[in-house]
């Protein structure tokens, strides 16, 4: 079962996400962690990259003596809401096991070394494999479900990670605060984004119904989004 995704983004009016090249400086970036707590989500999914911002530990050892089993491990089961990372090839030394008081949950792919889950496990960071050498989203989702009993994930970046399961035809609602900033240049990172790779493939996206528009002081808006997707190209 697929838990309800929300992706939860704040724009300038041109559409990028790096607040610290918005002008003026600071219009509605707070607004962000108010909607987060308003939604209420069981998770919150973000892409390796904007994972290691929030990480404050070096690189786990290169090797161990230990053999560790490709199995799901988790520190804990009894959040009320877990932060998941996707780090496929297991790039980031945590130095914590939590964010915000949520506890960590990363994505790795089965290539990840003895070391790293090594890692991982000493300092409590439970994880999930999703793939072989590729993380599937899908199959993501599914484990979260199952495992965490995951309903309702906020899915909060960076532009990869959104644009990757929006093309998967995973996300069912966007809410995009819109603050009254412009960026400017070519080059920042953006809401739905994507590597050279995925550059030609199109999102599923059949419909787009705007839900809500609400005033959030400021000239920040939240706009509501429900989105609907082909059903057979969910999860590709």
């Amino acid at each position: 079962m697929k838990p309800y995704v929300i992706c939860l983004m704040a724009s300038s009016v041109d559409g990028r996400v790096h607040h610290s090249r918005w002008r003026p400086k600071g219009a509605g970036a707070d607004w962000f962690e108010r909607i987060h707590d308003e939604l209420g989500g069981d998770a919150w999914l973000i892409g390796r990259v904007t994972g290691s911002e929030f990480a404050k530990g070096k690189p786990y050892p290169a090797t161990t003596n230990a053999k560790l089993p490709r199995e799901n491990w988790f520190a804990r089961r009894d959040a009320k809401a877990y932060g998941v990372v996707l780090d496929a090839h297991g790039k980031i030394g945590w130095g914590r096991s939590d964010i915000g008081g949520d506890p960590i949950v990363v994505v790795l792919t089965e290539g990840v070394s003895d070391a790293h889950l090594a890692g991982l496990r000493a300092e409590g960071v439970s994880y999930v494999f999703a793939g072989k050498s590729e993380i599937g989203l899908s199959l993501t989702l599914q484990i979260l479900n199952r495992e965490l009993g995951v309903k309702r994930l906020l899915l909060e970046g960076g532009g990869a990670a959104n644009g990757a399961f929006l093309r998967a035809g995973l996300i069912d609602e966007l809410n995009l605060i819109l603050c009254p900033a412009v960026d400017g240049a070519g080059g920042a990172p953006i809401v739905f984004d994507s590597i050279d790779a995925d550059s030609e493939q199109r999102a599923p996206v059949t419909a787009m119904t705007l839900e809500s528009t609400r005033p959030l002081g400021g000239g920040v808006l939240l706009l509501r989004y429900l989105l609907q997707n082909d059903p057979n190209a969910a999860g590709q």
